[in-house]
């Protein structure tokens, strides 16, 4: 069952597609990386390029992210998004969109200001180095970060001016943070804190 782990939406239950199609993200992985994220989310934009069910961006908004673009290639996927949306109330707070994930990315580039997060949960084993460098280009606020899911043993390459700031392991599943190096070259833990 997935479901909204913490905030004003705590508890509330998401629908998921069935089948194989999506792989939604465990709770145990969700709540590890949004207690990384925990300053980075109130007040933020949010992007999910491969939404799934939403429960990214919707469990940022939960948490206090003030608005989101959620975009899934799948029209099953994006029915299930949209319900997931509906549910929750976030209505006004949700844009949903339904392209493969380069046509989003240059819709938005046209159209978007930055955001604050940025989540990539693409199909396992999928290389989306180059998709983090265009990201970072226009789309990454200047204190932004890239969140990637990952199999284990594929993370993304950090291509500079981004860095991984800090890279978490999971069972088969690792997360990626992507950021701007910082001006004198020194990294800034992802969480803020010191």
């Amino acid at each position: 069952m997935l479901r909204i782990i913490a905030g004003e939406k705590k508890s509330r239950k998401l629908k998921t597609l069935e089948g194989t199609e999506t792989r939604p993200t465990a709770d145990k992985v969700k709540e590890a990386l949004f207690s990384i994220l925990v300053r980075r989310v109130y007040g933020a934009r949010v992007l999910d390029l491969y939404g799934g069910s939403g429960a990214l961006a919707l469990e940022a908004l939960s948490r206090g992210a003030a608005e989101a673009v959620i975009n899934d290639q799948s029209m099953k996927a994006c029915r299930v998004i949209r319900e997931n949306v509906e549910t929750l109330g976030y209505q006004d707070r949700v844009r949903l969109m339904q392209m493969k994930d380069l046509a989003a990315v240059e819709a938005l580039e046209k159209t978007e200001a930055p955001f604050d997060l940025i989540f990539l949960d693409p199909p396992y084993k999928m290389d989306c180095s180059a998709l983090c460098g265009r990201l970072e280009k226009k789309l990454l606020a200047p204190d932004g970060i890239i969140v990637v899911e990952h199999a284990r043993e594929t993370p993304p390459k950090a291509l500079p001016p981004l860095q991984c700031g800090d890279r978490r392991e999971y069972g088969i599943t690792g997360l990626s943070f992507l950021e701007r190096m910082s001006k004198d070259g020194e990294q800034v833990p992802v969480s803020g804190q010191l």
